[in-house]
């Protein structure tokens, strides 16, 4: 007796990325709330996924969700499938010569301050198409958002004696140095670290790779910092700091080739902190992603040396303008686009 032929099984990729979204983040309303659609939505689509393959994939714990062994096996594959995916998309990008489409971007705040402007400023020179989109974000937290797709590509850090985590699908490259330096009020008197031992401190959170390697440079140079104020925003550090109220550790990228509104210290070894970007493996050779990366290395390099930033600034100066009385108009043509 012959049997009937199995159906094929045919399956929704972006059911897979659910389920894949559900054992990162545990809960049905954090996957609802990461991807902006409603819990219901997603409890919908995992029960049509369910059905599709066959098995139960999910199974409740409290208030959360873990995956059955068959939903961990799917998802394993999911991941893969999803990198091919993504991979033929940036092989198809590649197949043109301009930088295109959207890169969504993860930045912490000196960066947002000090290199994203100017890379915007390049962008809009050089790649006009192109769409950048900047969120800001902690290193420590944006690398695993990068990994899960919510983003393309981090700006991150690492500080001396701390290595930022590292994935085996992250693509990886240094962006640049930045040395440490520490601030106190002007005239305050303050001439080096050791003098500060008695001073107000304001650091960035407890948990921080920044915060860990403050409070270690103080104590090697034999006092523990009297830490007042705690925050992650810099320019509130440069605030009080400004007002006379603490010292602080700065980092160059904050003043972006302005000149500082404290007095700044060089410290012993010149400390510096180690930028970087990553990006998943698959999309490491797409077109935007290569041209977001080399931008973001000439703006950095703009920041920290001022001569850079003079000269580009006369290049616009000097550019042709625009006469856009010299085009003929002609009825019903599309009509050319003022350079960017």
């Amino acid at each position: 007796m012959c049997r009937a032929p199995r159906k094929a099984l045919v399956l929704d990729l972006r059911r897979l990325n659910l389920l894949r979204e559900v054992h990162r983040r545990g809960t049905l309303h954090a996957v609802a709330q990461a991807l902006s659609f409603s819990p219901s939505t997603i409890s919908q689509q995992l029960a049509l996924l369910e059905r599709e393959v066959g098995v139960p994939l999910l199974e409740r714990t409290g208030r959360r969700v873990q995956l059955t062994p068959q939903g961990e096996f799917l998802v394993a594959g999911a991941s893969a499938l999803l990198d091919d995916m993504e991979r033929l998309e940036a092989d198809l990008a590649t197949s043109g010569e301009r930088a295109t489409g959207t890169v969504r971007l993860a930045v912490f705040q000196s960066a947002a301050l000090g290199i994203v402007p100017r890379t915007l400023s390049l962008a809009a020179e050089e790649y006009p198409e192109l769409r950048l989109e900047v969120t800001q974000r902690e290193p420590e937290s944006a690398l695993d958002e990068v990994w899960a797709r919510d983003f393309d590509l981090v700006i991150a850090e690492e500080y001396p004696s701390h290595s930022a985590p590292r994935r085996r699908d992250l693509d990886r490259i240094p962006l640049g140095n930045d040395a440490l330096r520490l601030g106190v009020p002007a005239l305050s008197g303050l001439a080096s670290l050791a003098d500060a031992a008695n001073s107000a401190w304001v650091m960035e959170p407890r948990g921080t790779a920044s915060r860990h390697w403050a409070e270690q440079t103080c104590r090697l140079a034999g006092f523990e910092p009297d830490v007042r104020f705690e925050t992650a925003d810099l320019q509130a550090h440069i605030r009080l700091v400004e007002a006379g109220h603490a010292v602080a550790f700065l980092p160059d990228l904050v003043w972006a080739s302005r000149t500082p509104t404290v007095t700044v210290l060089s410290l012993a070894n010149e400390p510096h902190r180690t930028l970087f970007t990553a990006v998943r493996v698959a999309s490491a050779e797409r077109t935007a992603i290569i041209a977001v990366r080399e931008l973001l290395a000439r703006a950095l390099d703009m920041a920290t040396d001022p001569g850079l930033t003079s000269q580009h600034q006369a290049n616009q100066a000097s550019a042709p303008t625009w006469n856009s009385s010299a085009i003929p108009t002609v009825r019903g043509a599309k009509q050319p686009q003022r350079p960017v």
